[in-house]
This record gives structure tokens, sequence and C-alpha cells, in this order.
């Protein structure tokens, strides 16, 4: 019963952060990080690459959940603490990463 309970949280959670890579890798506008901000269009040189490194930056995240649903089926007892590094080790990992992402795809005026 744990497993399907677990199952039940983490596949919409990995369906959140594939969805949200796949939104971002085809938006036309800049894609924004934090919740409440925004990415001007002329704050970008080239938006459909930002978007699509952006988009690949949320998909390798959501792999987290996808590989602690798997786990959880044929090793529950790694499943967690697998998903509990990924999270919170993910998060200042998704804030370089996306630095770096800005920086490469910023305006020479930025």
């Amino acid at each position: 019963m744990e497993k399907i309970i677990f199952s039940a949280i983490m596949i919409p959670l990995g369906m959140f952060f594939t969805g949200l890579g796949i939104f971002a890798w085809r938006r036309k506008q800049p894609m924004w990080f934090y919740a409440g901000s925004t990415i001007k269009e002329d704050e970008i040189k080239d938006i459909p690459a930002y978007n699509r490194a952006n988009g690949k930056m949320w998909i390798a995240y959501s792999g987290v959940f996808w590989l602690s649903v798997i786990l959880g089926f044929f090793n529950p007892e790694l499943a967690g603490p697998v998903l509990g590094v990924g999270v919170i080790g993910g998060i200042p990992v998704l804030v370089i990463v996306y630095k770096k992402i800005y920086d490469k795809y910023k305006a020479d005026w930025v």
C-alpha cells in the first residue's frame, strides 16, 4: 500500500516538472524562474535557445521524481533518501544552473 501512496504523490510531481520543462521549451516569450518574476524579451538575445535550456533544466529536475517512483517499486528503502537528497540538493543546483543559463543568453546591455 505504501508503494501506491508514494507513487500517487511522486508521479504527479514528476509530471508537473516534466510539463513545466515542456512548457518552457515551447514558450515564445522568455521563461521565468522565480515565482512572480518576469524576464523581458529584450533582456534575452536568443529566446528559443534560452527557453530550450530552461526546459531541459526542469525536465532533468523531474528525473528525481521519476527515479524515486521506480526505486519505490524495486527498492523502497532507497527511494526516500534519493528523493530527499535529489529534491533538497536539487534546489541550489537549479539556482546555479538557471544563473548560468541566464548569463549565457542575456543581452549585452543587461
